[in-house]
């Protein structure tokens, strides 16, 4: 046994999550090492029929204050803190009775699934570990001597360890168990924090932080020559992160971007009022449609531009169907993602052995309030979710003629859509449909231009006499500075316009509007998309 090479002899476990536990106590005390524990996870092992110390015998002290207080004694922390190569440490240990922590397992009480299940505050403050941090903090950092294990998908390894070094740790794998252990507990207490600051109704606290268990390392980033990985967040939400699933190749970075992308663009669709289908590609929807059916709204999305639809994500707001599945699997498509799918669905995705299907048991919602990071140099931009919804805003009308009922049902759906394109964005739509989309450009004039073009090549595709443009309406997600955005649109042969007004220059394009005999609405309410 070289000198980094640790003995585990004594060990103590403290667990919320008991999957895995007792066989893993056994396989320590089969090594002779000592079980010490605490409340439940002690009466478990002796359960069991394990010898076990309760650590009231460490600490002298019964637990306390509804189980507050039970580790957090000079017993416990000098047992993990104490450096065996260091003559004071070991003197102090000696004259004060502390026996030496070879091993500490704990993971923490269950604070982000007791706010994911909507507890009320006097719940998820009882959810709030003390003694397991200090802990997990004290044992990380006395790596050289400890090993620490925080995750119950560690305990095979730990185990394993043990097996190919007669009963010890190396110096790699305790450092590596650290460096998981320090991020476990800032993952922790940043959902902590998360959650003050929302029940205080801080917007701006003075430190913010963020973390996440992993879901996955990725072959790589955007590019190959970048690493990547994927992270869960505690702010729980159906999408391509909770998904399962069915099939298909390993997600890479861009596929999880771009699902996610068509996913939470899917979830402005009622399921109860409509089918609704939506086809992205490079994070930008190419196609959105709504219809009876799922099959009859893919038939109408894949109408706006079939030829980026290939390739591309598909998200349904319903369960995926046999018709739809056959229909999506005709042309070479990445990823589809539904909230569930039938059998037959299933089966006939299958047939494309690469092609991923993602199930993700539910649909986002539009109006929850949350937070979204963004990193810059140096720094990161935090902000509320865009959680405004169209069907909440109080529409006026600003030109001498209003809008139809068919027109406003249209202008409605156009603003939903513009709400997850890249700015500046124009979106013609017709018939619950999009029939043009203009995506990220610098000037919203070409973003007009070039979604009536695209409308162009759509009808030359389907062999229409005229784009689908005409008689359509068109939605932009911030206001028109200038009337020439707009007449470019009324040039497409739209007919209605929905935007956000409050430009300098609002009453000029209006009165453009009514020169050309044209409705429009607005919104009061802006939807970049950086």
């Amino acid at each position: 046994m070289t000198d980094t090479t640790r003995r585990v002899s004594r060990a103590l476990l403290s667990v919320s999550d008991k999957t895995g536990l007792i066989e893993f106590a056994n396989a320590l005390a089969a090594r002779g090492v000592e079980l010490v524990s605490t409340g439940g996870t002690a009466k478990a092992i002796a359960a069991a029929g394990l010898k076990v110390k309760d650590v009231s015998e460490l600490t002298g002290f019964p637990e306390m204050m509804d189980g507050r207080v039970k580790t957090l004694h000079p017993n416990v922390h000098g047992g993990l803190l104490a450096i065996r190569g260091n003559k004071e440490h070991a003197a102090a240990m000696k004259k004060h009775g502390i026996a030496p922590i070879d091993l500490l397992v704990v993971n923490l009480y269950p604070f982000e699934a007791t706010v994911d299940k909507g507890a009320d505050f006097a719940e998820c403050i009882e959810n709030i570990d003390i003694g397991g941090p200090a802990m997990i903090r004290a044992a990380a950092k006395n790596n050289d001597d400890v090993a620490v294990v925080v995750d119950v998908g560690d305990y095979k390894v730990l185990l394993d360890e043990l097996a190919a070094n007669n009963g010890a740790t190396t110096l790699y794998l305790r450092r590596r168990l650290a460096a998981k252990a320090y991020a476990r507990t800032a993952a922790y207490d940043a959902a902590i924090s998360n959650w003050f600051a929302a029940q205080n109704v801080t917007d701006a606290p003075d430190y913010r932080a963020f973390g996440g268990k992993l879901i996955q390392s990725l072959r790589y980033g955007e590019n190959p020559h970048q690493k990547a990985a994927f992270y869960a967040t505690p702010d729980w939400r159906p999408g391509v992160a909770t998904a399962r699933q069915v099939q298909g190749k390993e997600l890479s970075y861009n596929n999880i971007n771009d699902t996610d992308a068509a996913y939470e663009c899917i979830g402005e669709f009622d399921t109860a009022r409509t089918a609704a289908c939506v086809i992205v590609k490079h994070a930008n929807p190419c196609g959105v449609a709504e219809g009876a059916d799922l099959l009859s709204a893919y038939r109408k999305a894949l109408a706006c531009d079939s030829t980026s639809a290939f390739g591309g994500i598909v998200a349904v707001n319903r369960k995926l169907d046999a018709d739809a599945a056959r229909a999506i699997t005709e042309i070479f498509t990445e990823v589809i993602i539904a909230p569930d799918a039938t059998d037959e669905a299933i089966a006939i995705v299958a047939a494309k052995k690469n092609l991923r299907l993602l199930l993700a048991g539910g649909l986002p919602d539009p109006r929850a309030a949350g937070l979204t990071a963004k990193t810059v140099a140096g720094g990161l931009l935090v902000q509320s979710r865009d959680n405004a919804v169209v069907d909440d805003m109080a529409l006026k009308v600003v030109t001498k003629r209003a809008p139809t009922d068919a027109e406003l049902r249209d202008l409605k759906f156009a603003f939903r859509v513009a709400k997850h394109v890249k700015s500046n964005t124009i979106i013609y739509a017709k018939d619950l449909a999009t029939v043009g989309i203009g995506a990220g450009q610098m000037s919203r004039v070409d973003s007009a231009r070039i979604a009536a073009r695209k409308a162009l090549d759509a009808a030359k595709e389907l062999k229409l006499a005229e784009p689908l443009t005409k008689g359509s309406v068109v939605a932009s997600d911030a206001f028109f500075p200038f009337a020439d955005g707009m007449l470019a649109c009324i040039e497409a042969g739209a007919t209605a316009v929905i935007q956000p007004g409050g430009s300098v220059r609002d009453d000029e394009v209006i009165k453009a509007a009514d020169d050309h005999g044209i409705a429009m609405v607005f919104t009061g309410t802006r939807h970049f998309r950086h």
